[in-house]
Parts: C-alpha cells; structure tokens; sequence
C-alpha cells in the first residue's frame, strides 16, 4: 500500500509578526476523578479547556494534538491526579513556551437541612487548572457557592420585612502542589459568610429557619466579601486566591458586585 506524507498547513510560515497567547480546544467532555475528603472518590463529567502560546513565526498550532494526549492520559489517570504531568506532556508535544489545561465541572455533596435533618445531593460548580510557563507551574481550585443575602439598609427603613438575595460567590485559590485545600472546606467557609446558606430541600419548619437566620444577619456584598477574604487568609496553605461575589437583586434590574484578589505569601505574584 502506497502512503502519500500530507501536508502540515500549520507548520507553514506566518508574516504578520504577531504572537498569540493562548490557542487550543474547549469544551472537550471527559471524565474526571475527584479526590473527596472524608469518602470515596467521585467521578464527574467534566469539560476540559486546553490552550498552548502561538511563536508569531508559526500558522497554527495542532488542534487534534490536544484531543490525543488527553485521551492517552486519561486512559491512564483518568485525569485529575496529575495536571502538571499532562501539561508537560502538551506543551513539548506542541513545542510551546506555555500550556493551560482546566476543567469545570459539577461536584455533588448531601446537604442536610437545618432542622428537619433530610439528606439531598447539592451540585456546585468547580474548576481545576493548571498553568505551566517557564518551566513554573501553578495550580489554581476553583469553586462556585450560592447563598443567601438579607439587605441590611432594606432592613433598618422598612416597618416590616427586608429584601434579600440569591448571591453567588466565587472563590479562585492557588496553592503548592504538596499542599492540599478541599473543596469541602472553601465551601463551607463559603456558606458560612452569607446571610444564610442554600438548601436543595427544605421542609416548613427548615424553610422558618433560614428564613429567620437571614433576616438576623443582614449582609451587603461588601460584608460577604470581606469575611471571605478574613476566613480565606486563615488558610496558611493559600499562596494567592481571589474572591467574587455577585447578588442578583430581587427589587433591581442589575446586580450589586464586588471582587477582590492578593497573594498571600511575598514571594507569589498574581496570576
């Protein structure tokens, strides 16, 4: 059989001098191993975001490269155990100065409501990601909590009730790789500065508690902001982190926003 050798358009010349910094493949569906802290591990569907630096003297870069070495590793590893080693693995196969892999995905605890004690599963959404540069690595966990927030200022004019909010805050850490941070914890630590957690069921006498708990602990976004950023900085793990919070008002047409970032150790620069 006769083998003709195809030609690699991608690797032809560029004359326009410009380097691109990121380039690659997204929402590539895979599996995922998620080391949990007191049980089994769970697997989740994840949706992976894989991204290598262009040399302004190249066209292209290898799109299908991608697909293969994710598909090789997680035969392997089925991801998530190692994203340095995957990483490494794309950037020499892609001959690229820097690589970027990171995958979102949906990760289930059993909440227990507050007074009837009924177990359901909650979903938040999490991220992983892992930036190589250098030779330099980082790592960065992603989580994505909901709350509840009670308008102070809502509360101290009116003569009867107060306006609150779903809020959702998103908390961004980094942190060694010989270190470990759960997402159990930046959850709960999460949930503990809104005006109340969120539950997926609740009974009348449940829904009468978070409903009196918010109402007795009124919060702005500033508010939430800044104990997650007071209980965040507890974490002597947490090299770098950066924190959003974003309530969807219920008496407004926009959002009221706030968002902060810093690295906690001298010698980590922001990402």
């Amino acid at each position: 059989m006769i083998r003709f050798k195809l030609k690699d358009i991608q690797n032809l010349p560029d004359k326009r001098g410009i380097d691109i910094q990121q380039v690659g493949v997204k929402d590539v569906e895979v599996p995922l191993i998620i080391q949990r802290k007191d049980s089994d591990n769970q697997i989740v569907s994840a949706k992976a975001t894989m991204s290598v630096s262009l040399p302004r003297e190249f066209r292209g870069t290898h799109m299908s490269r991608f697909i293969e070495i994710l598909s090789k590793w997680g035969q392997k590893n089925l991801l998530g155990v190692d994203i340095e080693g995957c990483l490494k693995i794309i950037k020499n196969k892609l001959n690229a100065k820097s690589a970027r892999l990171k995958f979102e995905f949906k990760y289930f605890l059993n909440k227990e409501a507050p007074v009837s004690g009924l177990k359901s599963p909650m979903g938040y959404n999490c991220s992983f990601e892992g930036i190589l540069y250098n030779g330099d690595y980082n790592f960065i966990l992603g989580v994505e909590v909901p709350v509840t927030t009670l308008c102070p200022c809502s509360k101290e004019i009116s003569d009867y009730g107060a306006h609150n909010q779903r809020t959702i805050v998103k908390l961004n850490v980094s942190y060694s790789p010989e270190k470990m941070v759960w997402i159990e914890d930046l959850i709960e630590l999460i949930e503990k500065c809104g005006s109340s957690p969120i539950f997926p069921l609740l009974k009348r006498e449940d829904e009468k508690y978070v409903t009196e708990l918010a109402y007795n602990n009124p919060k702005f976004v500033e508010d939430i902001l800044r104990d997650v950023i007071a209980e965040t900085r507890k974490i002597k793990e947490i090299t770098w982190f950066e924190a959003d919070c974003e309530a969807f008002e219920s008496i407004h047409t926009h959002s009221a926003w706030a968002y902060h970032q810093e690295a906690c150790n001298k010698n980590q620069p922001s990402l």
